[in-house]
């Protein structure tokens, strides 16, 4: 397992940009797929999106797709979801997550990962 830590969340307006981190601490980051979840105020924690561990290959979710990017720095053993065009639907605490050497479809289920950060909040007024 490794040590997650979430950070670059905030309060923007909608349309604006935010790019959240995600800071790995252990060794091996390189082997780690890593996945980004979010979890709006009464409902369960959804996908957002993933990088399988050779970073060769991201999912994401529908309700993301071509507004958010996942990458990653193997140098800085951290991950980045990179938010544009964001909308009020988007808030939500989101929570990075890895698991190690792993690749698929499977990265899009929570249940998968083993590793999880604190979360951090964004918040998209109108």
């Amino acid at each position: 397992q490794v040590l997650l830590v979430e950070s670059g969340g905030g309060l923007v307006q909608a349309g604006a940009s935010l790019r959240l981190s995600c800071a790995a601490s252990g060794r091996a980051f390189d082997s780690y797929a890593m996945g980004w979840f979010r979890q709006a105020p009464g409902k369960e924690r959804e996908f957002v999106a993933a990088m399988d561990w050779s970073g060769e290959n991201t999912y994401y979710a529908d309700s993301v797709k071509g507004r958010f990017t996942i990458t990653r720095d193997n140098a800085k053993n951290t991950a980045y979801l990179k938010m544009y065009s964001l909308k009020p639907e988007d808030t939500a605490v989101y929570y990075c997550a890895a698991r190690y050497y792993s690749s698929g479809y499977s990265l899009m289920s929570s249940r998968l990962y083993d590793s999880w950060g604190q979360g951090t909040q964004v918040i998209v007024s109108s």
